[in-house]
């Protein structure tokens, strides 16, 4: 049955699903028309909200680009793709390959949201040319889409941006809630539950959707994968680096192709150079003693952190903790500036769309769109129905504002104040909104465009997959606000 679903699915996605750009412009004019018919908006004044609204995040979107360029050049960096490499190798069969990209997803997303988007297209990439020099032929897209499945449990681990942003000191919402630690949270017994129970049925569930031998679309060619050169091979090929450290003549043509997370390995052939070779600048671009100055004081002020604070993890500390492993991941600086180039550009799309997500948050929150909608949802709730309801509108406003710490600043007033009027625990009610977020990025192209890139991909050839596992992720949701928290709470 889930075999059929996904081929239905896929084949539907592949012919109405536009680039996720066009869906973002095609978003805004719904929005903008929606503000004009139910609320007292006119015409000219959704513009202005929605162009006050185009920059109203870029500290937040800061953070965003962040989290995913860390995570990114974490996920490529020489040893976590080893590791990844090495477990490639472990499956025998069609199946097993997309199951071990479907946890690897979920493991590393729950750490971080940009560290399982990136680790889950890593892993989709590596384990289907392994299988493939093997013989053993497996779904591309749908081992893509598996490797979608961070995006999919990342608000239930330690990158959640609403519960990470309510337990940090000064949010927006502190007098109305106070802080709340992660232990009501992203620790709570029954997200906990939550993710044990989507790491053990998803991957069944992807691996029951691969289609017969026949249907089977394998990865292509990785030169035809890749395609051209990345900016890191043509500096490389130049001699060129972002500091004016290269030797004039000196012949850069026998260094490694980078490919993804490549950059290690050119420094790698640069560190192969005898040191007498090296100007000045070179030895400072290649000095692992710069990394760790920094790399021992990173990590200092991290355990310190912890220390004082208690387990107080906060967007901050993630990005800085993400940067300071990338820094010991690839050991000399200029091999993480090489990380760094490429990785950015995985950025470009999310740095293009997130002003126009922004704009429709500005339509929704300025037009007091988002408070017809909560209210409504208030109006047919009870104490008892009230946290499905919000994760019912957290799914729905997330087609709109694709981010969760955007989509919490204007949703999580509403929500708060109904759950304080409804007696529902706030622990819960942010974590009802969290599960709602994430679970309609199944059908939310936005987040994709990272692992679109290194998969080269388009999003409607793995979302059919994604709704249809959306659809079971729902039922896993759905028990978690409503069966398990009267156990606990």
């Amino acid at each position: 049955m889930l075999q059929t679903a996904g081929a239905i699915s896929a084949r539907i996605s592949r012919r109405i699903i536009p680039n996720p750009f066009v869906f973002a412009i095609i978003l805004s004019a719904v929005v903008y028309l929606l503000g004009i018919g139910l609320t007292d908006s006119g015409p000219f004044e959704m513009v202005g909200h929605w162009y006050d609204g185009f920059w109203n995040l870029l500290t937040f979107s800061m953070q965003m680009v962040a989290i995913l360029l860390f995570g990114y050049v974490l996920a490529s960096s020489p040893p976590v793709r080893a590791v990844i490499s090495r477990v490639a190798s472990v499956p025998r069969n069609a199946g097993q390959a997309v199951m071990l990209v479907t946890a690897l997803a979920v493991i590393f997303g729950f750490i971080s949201w940009g560290l399982g988007l990136i680790v889950g297209a890593i892993a989709t990439r590596e384990v289907c040319q392994q299988a493939k020099r093997r013989g053993i032929k497996v779904h591309y897209p749908l081992t893509a889409a598996a490797g979608f499945s961070g995006l999919i449990i990342f608000n239930c681990g330690f990158s959640a941006s609403a519960p990470l942003l309510v337990n940090t000191e000064g949010h927006f919402l502190q007098e109305q809630m106070g802080k709340i630690p992660v232990t009501e949270t992203i620790l709570s017994p029954y997200n906990l539950i939550v993710i044990t129970a989507f790491l053990l049925i998803i991957p069944f569930v992807y691996r029951n959707m691969h289609p017969s031998k026949s249907e089977i679309e394998e990865v292509p060619d990785e030169e035809k994968q890749t395609g051209g050169e990345t900016s890191s091979n043509r500096q490389a090929r130049s001699g060129q680096s972002d500091t004016a450290g290269s030797s004039p003549g000196k012949d850069d043509s026998d260094l490694p192709e980078p490919g993804p997370g490549g950059a290690a390995a050119i420094t790698a052939g640069m560190e192969a150079v005898a040191k007498s070779d090296m100007s000045l600048a070179e030895r400072l671009e290649n000095s692992r003693l710069l990394t760790w100055i920094i790399a021992v004081a990173g990590i200092g002020y991290i355990g310190y952190h912890f220390a004082t604070n208690g387990f107080d993890l906060n967007l901050n500390i993630m990005n800085f903790t993400l940067l300071i492993l990338g820094l010991i991941a690839y050991k000399t600086p200029i091999a993480y500036v090489y990380a760094i180039d490429e990785g950015i550009r995985a950025c470009g799309q999310i740095v293009l769309q997130f002003p126009f997500y922004a704009g429709i948050m500005g339509m929704m929150a300025s037009s007091g769109l988002v408070t017809v909608f909560a209210d409504w949802m208030v109006s047919v709730s009870t104490a008892g129905t009230f946290p499905l309801a919000a994760l019912l509108s957290a799914g729905v406003v997330n087609l709109f504002v694709p981010s969760a710490g955007g989509q919490w600043a204007v949703q999580g007033p509403v929500l708060i104040e109904a759950a304080r009027q409804l007696n529902v625990d706030l622990g819960l009610t942010v974590m009802a909104f969290s599960y709602g977020d994430q679970l309609t990025n199944g059908i939310q192209p936005m987040w994709m465009l990272p692992l679109l890139g290194i998969t080269a991909l388009k999003a409607r050839e793995i979302l059919g997959y994604t709704a249809v596992m959306m659809l079971v992720a729902f039922v896993i949701f759905g028990v978690g606000v409503t069966l398990l928290p009267p156990m606990f709470l």
